[in-house]
């Protein structure tokens, strides 16, 4: 394969996208230790990560209104740039009251780039699927790799000098995406801000039939996302009586599987259809989280964890299908629209499956995720099955 530039513009976001991940996951194993240090509750530390992530969440759909105001490599710019930053505020605040600040801060600056970074991808590649599970492959990754080093640093050396793996992470990327990447033309700098952010627009977006259905299915696939990410290695350890130690090695191989299937999945979508990749990614997930539930021995239940590593790798085809039904000169704030709703949605599954677990117990919380899973191949699939039998 010759070297094209499209390669380097796939390279440098994927790796932009595994910094501002690692700068957001390095935060969770310092806990113990930020409490510490400024004498508050671990809710109230909980509270500054669920503001960051709902700042991350929120400006998905802003990032495409700059990208289209300002071109999409000064806004990934903006993130990488504002990501090493934040990272480095963090390490040096004095109060706890600032670290929250900043950590929103954070939140705003990793989530500028996403959105912004899948429509710069579309307008380099023809099969944008395979491109899109490459990059989102970075996210995995940085999930395997960041808490542990995160967790060694702050052991050895103190939270503060773990907070600057976000900043080693991201400052290079910074300076390779700003060397590396061309200038990208705005795509509509003649309209206001303002006019992008009008309701009746966004409203007729949003209720158009291919992006609302699309809509549902990725809040489903959030929703169940948010909760294995959250609540796995609890599932593993309360359920099933593993110890720390054997969940957490099969959280990684998740995260691990996750990230590796992402390209294979979005390769896949492009060659048999959105459709048809994701009713079986979900599909996956029925299989999957129902082993875990009713199954027993861990190797059964660690085949189970790889193949819902697999299905947790519906993002491609999914977010491929909304590049789909998107026009050109709507990709940019569109995604990032559709990106906010369903990412707001489907955070509530981290609350809804930790409280169903507490009330109910585990089984019937991830009960609830094979229904989901369940409901979620089902949308997928009518839709490939009426396509066909017209065919």
């Amino acid at each position: 394969m010759v070297w094209q530039y499209r390669h380097t513009v796939l390279t440098l976001c994927t790796l932009a996208f595994t910094a501002t991940m690692v700068a957001r996951l390095i935060i969770s194993p310092l806990v113990p230790s930020i409490t510490a240090e400024f004498s508050v509750s671990t809710g109230a530390v909980g509270f500054a990560l669920t503001v960051m992530w709902t700042a991350y969440a929120l400006v998905q759909f802003p990032s495409g209104v700059f990208a289209d105001r300002y071109g999409e490599r000064t806004v990934i710019l903006a993130s990488v740039g504002l990501t090493a930053v934040s990272c480095l505020l963090l390490a040096v605040s004095p109060s706890f009251v600032l670290f929250a600040i900043v950590a929103a801060v954070l939140g705003v600056g990793a989530g500028l780039h996403y959105s912004v970074a899948t429509t710069f991808l579309a307008r380099q590649f023809d099969q944008v699927g395979r491109a899109i599970g490459i990059r989102v492959s970075g996210g995995p990754i940085a999930g395997l790799v960041a808490p542990v080093a995160a967790a060694a640093v702050g052991a050895r050396y103190g939270w503060r000098v773990a907070m600057l793996l976000g900043v080693a992470a991201a400052a290079p990327i910074f300076v390779a995406f700003a060397l590396r990447i061309r200038t990208t033309p705005p795509a509509k700098p003649e309209l206001s801000m303002r006019s992008r952010f009008e309701f009746g627009p966004l409203r007729e977006l949003l209720g158009r039939p291919a992006i609302a259905h699309t809509t549902l299915i990725a809040v489903g696939g959030a929703f169940t996302w948010q909760a294995t990410a959250s609540f796995l290695p609890a599932f593993l350890i309360g359920y099933h009586g593993y110890s720390a130690a054997l969940a957490s090695l099969l959280f990684s191989a998740y995260f691990v599987v996750h990230g590796t299937t992402q390209p294979l999945m979005g390769g896949i979508s492009d060659r048999i259809g959105r459709d048809e990749t994701a009713a079986f990614a979900f599909a996956l997930g029925v299989v999957g989280y129902g082993t875990l539930v009713v199954g027993g021995g861990t190797a059964v239940i660690a085949v189970a964890t790889v193949v819902v590593g697999v299905s947790m790798s519906w993002g491609a085809p999914i977010q491929s299908r909304f590049i789909d039904v998107l026009s050109e000169d709507e990709r940019a704030a569109g995604f990032g629209l559709v990106r906010t709703v369903y990412m707001l949605l489907g955070a509530t599954g981290s609350v809804a499956v930790g409280v169903l677990a507490d009330v109910a117990g585990w089984a019937t919380a991830f009960g609830l995720l094979v229904a989901i899973l369940a409901l979620e191949t089902t949308l997928v699939a009518v839709p490939a099955l009426r396509r066909r039998m017209r065919g």
